[in-house]
């Protein structure tokens, strides 16, 4: 009987300037990684490895500006998304990019998650960030409703739409990468004591529990609305699969206190697994040997799993 192969995991620099290139050097480090899969790196010439397999993206050296980082991080998406698509390798790792850089190196998205979806052809995709550990024990995933927006645009922006779209994505992604046969997805509540019947707005009733009602009759194993002081606690616990937050506050803040260094931001609706560190390019402290590369192990170990299914 042949060996099951390897999985070959793409993974992107990133913006050059930043640590995308630390991190991503300091996860193949890590042994239990190292053996995991076969790993294309995709960036500037001048930062792959000698001898494998990479993939290069461009010129870029130090000496140049923003733009040409941009430009390169880029490339280095376009040509990896090729290589998911084409069955070339089985999941993409994504390290951080600088949007204003991005931008001025001729790459008009607001971020990697538009990007992918529009090179892919998904209809429609949605950001996760999920941790499969936790401070707390078991694991958390979120789903953001509606992300950078001033709270008082929000409950403008929720509908009962937009939250049954995002708990259907989420429930079939968890059934079809993560393997789970019934995901139970909790709708977080957006007034404090879920509204307490009226008292304290109306986003639970007019909003929240039609989704509810649409997404039990399409067979999602929908909950709420929960109160954001509980539903999080529970579903570390083991009660539910995701949580669909409906504001980025509400959701991150509770994520990163139970999960900071081990998110994973994924993008679900694609053609293929897509994980990516939750922090960004740290400008500031690359190249100082500061940067932390936890959260991209959590990342490319992420896509390994994924990667399986």
């Amino acid at each position: 009987m042949a060996a099951r192969r390897l999985p070959r995991i793409a993974i992107t620099l990133g913006d050059p300037r930043g640590i995308g290139p630390e991190v991503t050097a300091g996860a193949l480090a890590d042994p239990e990684i190292a053996g995991a899969a076969e790993y294309v790196l995709v960036g500037p010439e001048s930062l792959l490895r000698p001898g494998k397999n990479d993939v290069s993206a461009g010129a870029w050296s130090p000496d140049q500006g923003a733009a040409a980082a941009g430009r390169v991080a880029g490339e280095a998406i376009r040509i990896a998304v090729g290589m998911a698509m084409d069955g070339t390798v089985d999941a993409l790792v994504t390290a951080p990019i600088e949007k204003n850089a991005f931008r001025a190196g001729g790459f008009h998205y607001p971020g990697h998650t538009e990007m992918l979806g529009e090179l892919s052809g998904a209809a429609e995709v949605v950001m996760m960030m999920a941790a499969e550990r936790t401070a707390l024990g078991g694991p958390l995933r979120v789903v953001l409703a509606t992300t950078h927006l001033a709270l008082r645009d929000v409950p403008a922006a929720l509908s009962a739409d937009l939250l049954v779209h995002q708990a259907t994505i989420t429930a079939h992604a968890l059934q079809r990468q993560w393997g789970i046969q019934t995901p139970r997805v909790a709708l977080c509540a957006v007034n404090p004591h879920a509204s307490d019947g009226g008292l304290f707005g109306d986003e639970e009733a007019r909003i929240v529990h039609p989704a509810l009602e649409r997404l039990r009759s399409a067979g999602v194993d929908a909950y709420g609305p929960i109160p954001a002081d509980t539903v999080f606690t529970r579903a570390v616990r083991g009660e539910f699969d995701a949580v669909i937050a409906p504001y980025h506050d509400v959701g991150m803040a509770a994520f990163k206190t139970a999960a900071f260094g081990a998110g994973v931001n994924v993008t679900l609706g694609l053609p293929f697994p897509r994980t990516s560190p939750d922090h960004g390019t740290a400008l500031d402290i690359a190249g100082t040997g500061r940067a932390d590369p936890s959260s991209m192990k959590e990342a490319v170990r992420l896509a390994l799993r994924l990667a399986r299914f």
